[in-house]
């Protein structure tokens, strides 16, 4: 229970931070609590680098094992798995054992597997993370961990446990040279952006089936009404009823992010895009005959047109 109230915690806390930097959750949000409903999470999603550096205190992975440290502590459970072989990505998902009496999210995240990509690219890649390594962060989110994983014995307050394991939810290094995000760019917009955002949230899913309104009973009327608030939407609805999950989801945001002109600096700022929301339907599949329950796993086609939502286009400015 001590765990679900931690996970409960950080998950508030990490929504509240995105929702801030991503103005189409909060019109989702005002949406479905104007018509009355419920607003709820069906997944958080994550990126990271399948890639293992070595540093002053020891070797760091920088890819899904660095987030799952977090998970176990958390009382999380791998559910399935899913390849992407043309993108070079990777990915898992989790459900908690306690997820419908906490209510909370199920997990999504993938890692790009660096060793696959060009030396041209993984060059710029390794030196970006390698360079400017926040140690004393990676440190502090060890001690975190740790008091999570003594959370039984050493009773610790829930929502401060929180505030502490939001470190590991940030880009742990420097940010990165304009040569090096253009050049990973070029082949792996995945790449370029976990380079710029590192382990932030990439978005949070609105989940139509616990939104418990007449006035949007489908994904299709809930991203309508979004659309009517002006915001920009993905054209399509992947998935069906028939495989068990539709989804669909706005466009990404742009911020501006910061990045080095030169090695030596100076920083400069730059538009770059960060996060969408994302909606989601299930639906009652019957994996054994004549026992339908509901679909809770993923789909490849669906995560792989997903993935795209946060290509950069033509934000990189000329060089000045």
């Amino acid at each position: 229970m001590k765990q679900a109230l931690v996970a409960q915690a950080l998950w508030h806390q990490l929504w509240l931070d995105y929702s801030h930097r991503v103005p189409y959750a909060r019109i989702y949000e005002g949406v479905i609590s104007e018509a009355g409903g419920t607003v709820a999470n069906d997944h958080i999603a994550f990126r990271s680098l399948a890639l293992s550096i070595e540093t002053a205190i020891g070797t760091v992975n920088l890819g899904i094992r660095h987030l799952e440290q977090v998970l176990d502590g958390l009382g999380y459970v791998q559910m399935g798995q899913l390849a992407f072989p043309t993108q070079h990505l990777y990915a898992r998902h989790y459900r908690h054992p306690q997820q419908d009496e906490f209510d909370l999210p199920k997990l999504f995240i993938s890692e790009l597997i660096v060793d696959q990509l060009p030396p041209e690219v993984r060059s710029p890649l390794e030196e970006t993370v390698q360079w400017g390594l926040d140690i004393e962060g990676l440190l502090e989110c060890q001690s975190a961990i740790t008091d999570l994983r003594a959370i039984d014995t050493h009773p610790t307050e829930p929502h401060i446990l929180a505030q502490r394991l939001k470190c590991l939810f940030v880009r742990p290094w420097m940010p990165p040279l304009r040569s090096h995000l253009e050049t990973v760019n070029a082949v792996s917009q995945y790449g370029a952006w976990v380079l710029l955002h590192g382990y932030a949230v990439n978005h949070f899913t609105g989940y139509v089936n616990r939104q418990n309104t007449p006035a949007y009973p489908d994904i299709e009327t809930t991203a309508q009404a979004l659309r009517n608030r002006g915001v920009p939407m993905k054209a399509e609805i992947e998935g069906s009823a028939q495989v068990g999950l539709r989804q669909t989801a706005t466009q990404a945001i742009q911020e501006s992010v910061t990045i080095r002109s030169r090695p030596e600096g100076p920083f400069v700022q730059i538009p770059w895009t960060y996060a969408y929301y994302e909606i989601a339907q299930r639906f009652a599949i019957a994996p054994t005959p004549g026992h339908p329950e509901l679909f809770q796993g993923f789909l490849g086609p669906n995560a792989a047109q997903l993935f795209e939502m946060t290509r950069s286009q033509g934000t990189i400015t000329p060089r000045g």
